[in-house]
Formats: structure tokens, C-alpha cells, sequence
């Protein structure tokens, strides 16, 4: 039998833009056995993609227990993530086969060294995150050019979105209009004055706006809008409960975040603000969707931290409520 070990230990939503390849994977192997590894706080998504074997969660402290069930030298491992840690990882899962990428598309070349194969090298930043996944499985002799998320939200984790909905005050009778004011990095998290210029020029009779928040410096920041709009918080939700409120939504406005690539993975209409990362590598695929993006000199720089933030400010709060504006005039 074909074994498969997939290397993609974060972000959600870089596991998120590396589920087209598990997709095809699965269709070029339909037999095989998949895994995955993945940190803890990952194993959400994964949980609801149909399709995988199982799931290695993989534990910083004791890496080798981690993956003493899926240590053999007759499987293949795919390395996704193009990190030291993850070639390494990929090295002592003593797989015979070894797939990453190349050097100056790793996020830290050195990785290539744990691999043994590795596919022609792409321009890194003309090529979608999602189709440069795809590329890696050239090695195996697949040529898959769509991108396929399957991603089931299963009706007990929906229900409890829906009752949580109706308990801020939503209503079937209004479509929901989604921000999404959070981000791991400083660099993406826009700022609190120009979500609610944004929302204060996009406002519509039959929407129900909502601000999703992840952790408390995120929840700071929708505090402050809220105080701003009077649009309400969404309430604390699990990552599989933010999945499927997402797919809830009639619209997306979000940096480039999870829940920017979680919209595109259900085809939900998206307006993405970019600052500091490319949107032509990161962000949405499908023509209807909407990009905020300022180019300087000094962007794409992918840094999580910055004494300016220019990328930001120069992302016009009318520009984006323009787009905003188009998507929901024309649903």
C-alpha cells in the first residue's frame, strides 16, 4: 500500500492553502494511507477534512514520540512548509523518499538539504501559495491545476454557530456581512479608526455586520470598534465553529489571515486588505473577489513587525468600503 506523510505543521491558514494538494494526493492515490503532521492547535482543521488517515499531532518537546507511529522507510514525506524544523521532521521520519522544495523557495533554504527530491523552481512571488503546493507534487507525476478544499463543518458545530447568531440578535431575514479585525502578525491587524470609517461608509438595510475577533488584543481592537459603530462582537468561538460561521457569511472582509483563506476555501466573497504580504501569493483566486492592496518600495516584506506601518496606513478606508460595496450590490 502507498504511504503518505504530509508535512504541514501551521499556520491555520497555511493548512488551509495546502489542502488542494492533499485533495489531489487523495485522487492520484485513492488507496493510500495519508497522514499528516501538524501542531496541536492545527488539528481543528484537519479534523474535518475527509479523506485523511490520520492525524499526527506533533509535540515541540518530544518530536521522535511524536512520530514514532508513522516512522517508516517505505513512505513517501511531503514537506509543505519548507522550514528547518520541517525537513528535519521530514529526515527523521526515516522515509525513503523525501519531496520539499528548493532552496530559494523554502521559507529558510536550508531545509532542501533534508530532501531528496525536489521540483523545479517557481518565481516565488508570481505564483499563488496554493498552486506553489501543487508544484511539489510534480515529483509524484501529478499535474493539478485545481484547487479543491474538503473541508466538511460537521451539523452539530453549525447549530451551535446558529444559536450563538441568534443569541446577538441575527436573524434569517438579514445576510451576514463579516470583519474580521484580527491577525497573529502587528503588521496585518489594520487599525481600529479605519475599520469603522470602513464600516461607517458600507452600510446596507439588509445586512447584519459582525466583528470577529481571535485572541484578547484582538478582542481590544473590536472593543474599539464597537464602541465606534455599535456593530456587535462575535462571541468567542472554537477554530471549527469560526470555520463555520465564515461559510455563514454572505461576505469577508479581512486581512491576510485564517479567515480570509477559509472564505476562499468555501468560495464565501472576500474583500482582502494586504499590507506587507502579496496579495497575488496569499490572497483570494476567484475573480469576483476584491483586493486593498498600496505597493511601496519597501512591500512585499513579510516582516511581523514594523516602526512605520505605512503598508497599512496607506490602505484607503473609502477604497476598501468601495469594494465592500460592489461585492454586496451585486450578491
Amino acid at each position: 500500500m502507498d504511504t503518505f506523510l504530509i508535512i504541514r505543521l501551521s499556520s491555520l491558514g497555511d493548512i488551509i492553502h495546502t489542502l488542494p494538494a492533499f485533495s489531489a494526493l487523495r485522487r492520484k492515490f485513492p488507496g493510500a494511507k495519508i497522514s499528516w503532521a501538524v501542531e496541536e492547535k492545527g488539528r481543528e482543521i484537519l479534523d474535518l477534512v475527509q479523506g485523511l488517515d490520520e492525524i499526527v499531532v506533533i509535540n515541540r518537546k518530544d518530536w521522535l514520540g511524536s512520530l514514532k507511529n508513522v516512522r517508516r522507510r517505505d513512505q513517501v514525506a511531503l514537506d509543505f512548509q519548507g522550514l528547518i524544523k520541517s525537513g528535519l521532521l521530514a529526515f527523521l521520519s526515516r522515509s525513503r523518499r523525501r519531496i520539499g522544495f528548493r532552496g530559494k523557495n523554502c521559507k529558510e533554504p536550508l531545509a532542501s538539504l533534508f530532501y531528496t527530491e525536489r521540483p523545479a523552481p517557481l518565481p516565488e512571488e508570481e505564483t499563488h501559495v496554493i498552486a506553489k503546493n501543487l508544484r511539489l507534487l510534480t515529483c509524484l507525476g501529478i499535474e493539478e491545476a485545481g484547487f479543491e478544499f474538503p473541508i466538511v463543518i460537521p451539523d452539530k458545530v453549525a447549530e451551535s454557530v446558529e444559536e450563538k447568531l441568534r443569541g446577538i440578535g441575527h436573524g434569517d431575514e438579514k445576510k451576514l456581512l463579516l470583519y474580521n479585525l484580527g491577525a497573529a502578525w502587528e503588521t496585518k491587524r489594520w487599525f481600529p479608526e479605519k475599520w469603522s470609517e470602513l464600516i461607517s461608509r458600507a452600510c446596507f438595510d439588509d445586512s447584519f455586520p459582525l466583528l470577529l475577533w481571535g485572541d484578547d488584543k484582538e478582542k481590544a481592537l473590536a472593543l474599539a470598534v464597537e464602541e465606534k459603530t455599535g456593530v456587535p462582537l462575535a462571541p468567542f468561538l472554537s477554530i471549527k465553529e469560526v470555520l463555520a460561521l465564515v461559510r455563514r457569511a454572505s461576505l469577508v472582509v479581512s486581512g491576510d489571515t485564517f479567515a480570509l483563506q477559509a472564505a476562499c476555501a468555501f468560495s464565501v466573497p472576500v474583500v482582502g486588505l494586504f499590507g506587507p504580504t502579496n496579495p497575488r501569493r496569499n490572497g483570494p483566486f476567484l475573480g469576483r473577489d476584491k483586493i486593498v492592496f498600496c505597493k511601496l518600495d519597501c512591500n512585499p516584506c513579510y516582516k511581523t513587525s514594523c516602526s512605520t506601518l505605512d503598508c497599512l496606513n496607506k490602505i484607503s478606508s473609502e477604497e476598501a468600503a468601495r469594494a465592500v460595496r460592489e461585492i454586496w450590490l451585486g450578491l
